[in-house]
């Protein structure tokens, strides 16, 4: 079986919340991909309940890409901890960090349930589970302990 990086890292040593490159791919056809862990909570420690962490992915879905240039998908980690977040190109992870922090301080402050994309039967498979509330809650928490550059060492933004 193939090794996956998210398998070999140390979470019992990282410092949440932060932004940490994982890798960057770069394609037969020149197309270069990076992917990013977003972690928002402490691995072992917490975790988000699947209703806002639901309500969070469908709006940083939206919100990042309207504040980082080739994002291509932002999914939850199956530990309910954080996203990966994939993207064209090569940002810095600051510039990750700076999306994702102001993309939270509009979840916690402006959001309200109109703004949530795909909450119907239609538009996602499961719908009845969201939690404005709960995201709006996780994201105050998460920016009060402020977002981290580095993964080891808190250097806030």
């Amino acid at each position: 079986m193939a090794e996956v990086e998210s398998f070999t890292l140390d979470h019992t040593a990282v410092k949440a919340p932060y932004v940490r490159l994982i890798a960057v791919e770069h394609g037969p056809q020149g197309g270069v991909i990076s992917n990013f862990d977003v972690r928002l909570v402490q691995p072992n420690h917490d975790s988000i309940e699947t209703g806002g962490l639901h309500t969070i992915e469908h709006l940083l879905a939206g919100l990042l890409r309207t504040r980082l240039d080739g994002v291509i998908d932002c999914s939850p980690f199956g530990c309910r901890t954080g996203f990966h977040l994939i993207t064209w190109g090569e940002p810095s992870v600051e510039d990750v960090a700076a999306a994702v922090k102001a993309s939270l301080a509009e979840i916690a402050e402006d959001v309200t349930w109109e703004d949530v994309p795909g909450t119907t039967a239609f538009s996602c498979g499961n719908y009845k589970d969201h939690s404005l509330h709960s995201a709006k809650e996780w994201s105050a928490q998460i920016l009060g302990e402020g977002i981290s550059v580095d993964a080891f060492e808190r250097k806030v933004i």
